[in-house]
C-alpha cells in the first residue's frame, strides 16, 4: 500500500511540475517573441466554425506552418489566412482554384462542409500558413481560454495551487510519520525503576 502511495505520489509531482513548466515556458516564449505560441515550428489556431467537419472540428485546435512563400499553394491545399472582411479574423479553408488578378496570385476559397466558396478570392499576401493535417478535438476551447488575461493567470496560478497543495499534504503526512515513530519509541522504552 505504501509503494503505491509513494508512486502515485510520484507521478502526481512530475506531471504537475511538467505542467506548471509547459505553462510558463509558452507564456514566456509567446511573449518574447510577440507572437503565437510554436511548437517545432508550427503555430496553434482554435478553429471556431464547423466550415471544415467532419475533418476540422469545432472547438479544435489544428497546427499550421507559417508561410514562406505564400504564391506557392495550389488546389486542394488548406490555408490559413486573415479575412478580406476582418484582418484580424484567421479562416482555414480549402483552396478550390488559383488565378493572378492585377499581377497578384489570388486563391478561392471553399469550407469542406459549406456549399458554395467563399465569395473574394483571397490575395496571397493574407495567407499565414497551412494546415498539414493535426488537430486536436476540443482543446481550442481551453487554448481560447488560455488566450485571455484571465486564461494565462489560471494556467499559472493552478499548477501552482497544487504543487503547494501537495507540499503542504506531504509535510503533514511527514509531521504525523515522525510524531507515530516517537510514540513508538516512547512505548518501547523500558521503563527503569
Amino acid at each position: 500500500m505504501k509503494k503505491t502511495a509513494k508512486w502515485t505520489s510520484t507521478i502526481l509531482t512530475t506531471i504537475f511540475t511538467i505542467v506548471l513548466l509547459v505553462s510558463l515556458y509558452s507564456i514566456i516564449s509567446s511573449r518574447l517573441s510577440g507572437g503565437e505560441p510554436q511548437i517545432f515550428g508550427y503555430q496553434l489556431k482554435t478553429v471556431l466554425s464547423g466550415s471544415m467537419e467532419p475533418g476540422i472540428h469545432t472547438g479544435s485546435i489544428i497546427a499550421i506552418k507559417p508561410t514562406v512563400d505564400p504564391t506557392k499553394y495550389k488546389t486542394g491545399d488548406v490555408i490559413t489566412f486573415k479575412s478580406i472582411d476582418n484582418p484580424n479574423v484567421l479562416v482555414t479553408h480549402r483552396v478550390v482554384k488559383t488565378e493572378k488578378i492585377d499581377s497578384q496570385i489570388h486563391y478561392t476559397t471553399k469550407g469542406d462542409n459549406n456549399d458554395a466558396n467563399d465569395t473574394k478570392p483571397i490575395p496571397s499576401t493574407n495567407v499565414v500558413g497551412e494546415y498539414h493535417g493535426f488537430t486536436i478535438p476540443y482543446i481550442g476551447y481551453a487554448l481560447s481560454f488560455y488566450g485571455t488575461k484571465a486564461g494565462k493567470v489560471v494556467l499559472l496560478i493552478i499548477p501552482g495551487i497544487l504543487l503547494l497543495g501537495y507540499s503542504i499534504l506531504k509535510a503533514w503526512k511527514t509531521i504525523a510519520s515522525i510524531e507515530e515513530d516517537e510514540k513508538k519509541e516512547k512505548l518501547e522504552t523500558p521503563k527503569s525503576v
